[in-house]
């Protein structure tokens, strides 16, 4: 006869396959699917919508309906010439959803990758959550183009440039692309969506500031992620570095995490300012998936490092800061030009971002050929 253990434990496994099995196929299918390692997965329950110059609404059968010389859907729309102080709507979607990938590619002048800057609206929120320049958004510091990849970006010579963070929203999403340039700027680009996703309300959306310091204070950290006091999770940084003082090397800077609570004293401590991206001894180029340096070159550096399989999360509060600290014979302090692009999670509605510096601010000292 069965043990009364027993009996307790095959009907609780008999509910949980209930519940599991009496979900909506595409519910199911949701749960279960990997689209990166188990492409032979046909039913994932999303909807695949591509957006760009050619199909501006993403709408279905709504792509390649502009005419070129070649006639209707022969390249009529690949592009657009975007006026100094226009702003261009790059979409507008109903959810719920997820923003896959972005592509990009513009006029390549150094101070157009800092003047032109993409904003994004998730879930109807008046004050954007991204507003970066599409160099740093896209994985190049200073207006420079290297060829690169990582886990986040991918950046061709020149400049085609691919975003991989996912961007969840629940009811909406809106992107903008505004040029603050003194002149026209071409821009191509194209924006791949799922539709259908099963997000909870307080799903985690993508925000992403940027700062800039020219110079930096000296014995006052440079603030890569300002504070922000809810729930999140730090993605990681875009960081630019223009030496100042080319007789010295300006990296021996501690990263500092302070979360939940922390005052005077962070959590989370490095070790220097090229350690923390995972180099050593100075700053080597170097990409890897998770951290690299992908300019080195006439004092300028940009290097970059991605907290996807080392989480730094936090449940009330966080902010993340480095130090300016140099070494020459001694480690001394000192002051330099820096600027981030910060990548974040959070859930909305969340907290205005910081100003973003004037374009003027933005585009002084770039990189120069």
């Amino acid at each position: 006869m069965p043990t009364r253990r027993f009996m307790v434990f095959c009907l609780v496994t008999f509910l949980a396959l209930l519940a599991w099995f009496g979900r909506p196929p595409a519910a199911v299918a949701q749960r279960t699917a990997d689209l990166i390692y188990a492409p032979y997965q046909l039913d994932t329950g999303l909807t695949s919508r591509s957006i760009s110059f050619e199909n501006p609404t993403g709408e279905p059968g709504g792509g390649g309906h502009a005419a070129s010389r070649l006639g209707v859907g022969r390249k009529g729309a690949p592009a657009r010439q975007i006026n100094p102080g226009e702003e261009v709507v790059l979409c507008d979607i109903d959810g719920p959803g997820t923003i896959r990938h972005i592509w990009i590619t513009t006029s390549r002048e150094p101070a157009v990758q800092r003047a032109c800057v993409l904003r994004a609206y998730w879930d109807g929120q008046a004050h954007p959550s991204i507003e970066c320049p599409i160099g740093d958004f896209f994985g190049c510091a200073h207006g420079r183009f290297t060829s690169y990849q990582s886990a986040v970006h991918s950046v061709s010579p020149k400049g085609g440039r691919n975003i991989w963070l996912p961007m969840p929203f629940v009811k909406h999403a809106k992107l903008t692309f505004t040029n603050e340039a003194k002149q026209r700027v071409t821009l191509y680009y194209q924006i791949d969506y799922t539709l259908g996703d099963k997000h909870p309300q307080d799903v985690g959306r993508l925000h992403t500031l940027f700062r800039r310091e020219n110079p930096t204070v000296e014995k006052q950290d440079f603030e890569l992620f300002p504070e922000r006091k809810q729930r999140g999770r730090f993605v990681g940084s875009i960081i630019g570095v223009r030496n100042l003082h080319p007789g010295q090397w300006w990296g021996e800077g501690e990263i500092k995490v302070y979360m939940d609570g922390d005052q005077k004293f962070p959590t989370i401590c490095g070790t220097g300012s090229e350690d923390y991206v995972g180099l050593a001894w100075g700053v080597q180029l170097a990409s890897f998936l998770y951290n690299g340096c992908c300019l080195n070159e006439k004092n300028f550096v940009t290097m970059y490092r991605w907290h996807l399989p080392d989480p730094i999360a936090w449940q009330h509060e966080g902010r993340v800061t480095i130090q300016q600290i140099a070494a020459h014979h001694r480690l001394l302090e000192t002051h330099d030009d820096w600027s981030c692009a910060t990548f974040w999670y959070e859930p909305v509605p969340s907290a205005k971002l910081p100003p973003i510096p004037v374009v003027e601010v933005r585009t002084a000292d770039i990189w120069s050929d």
